[in-house]
């Protein structure tokens, strides 16, 4: 049984994929069913086929500096298509000044180059159950609203 399912993409002209391939095989290997989209996506690109694919998460990865153009078209787009449910998480070159600006604007979590295999894990597995958590918790206020 799937832990759940992820997409990894690599939006814009970076074609340097080793650290989401790394994640992509990471993930896989402990249970994930896994969508790699593969290099220069647009940001609707990754949407439409994070939505087609029905993932839990969107992994971006970003080595070009435009992490904080990227993202936030990624996120954007997600609201635009009533698809914000879906979880988005982040790594690359991103310089620690940028982190909380990405957070502020969805990003759930930022992975930097020497982040830990166990440190990817924990954190996805945890983003994955609080979402899970929530869903619940909307479907209970649901079933109140109904009776």
């Amino acid at each position: 049984m799937s832990k759940g399912r992820i997409l990894i993409g690599k939006p814009g002209l970076d074609g340097h994929d080793r650290g989401a391939r790394y994640v992509a095989r990471l993930l896989r290997n402990t249970g994930y069913d896994v969508i790699y989209t593969g290099i220069r996506r647009s940001p609707e690109e990754i949407v439409e086929a994070a939505i087609r694919e029905n993932v839990d998460a969107i992994g971006l990865s970003v080595l070009s500096g435009a992490h904080r153009v990227l993202f936030r078209r990624v996120i954007d787009e997600l609201t635009e298509r009533s698809a914000g449910n879906i979880l988005v998480f982040g790594g690359g070159t991103i310089p620690e000044e940028d982190i909380s600006y990405l957070k502020e604007i969805g990003v759930r979590a930022i992975f930097t180059p020497g982040t830990s295999a166990q440190a990817i894990l924990s954190t996805v597995e945890e983003l994955l159950r609080s979402k899970h958590r929530d869903t619940l918790a909307k479907e209970d206020r649901k079933e109140v609203m109904i009776r």
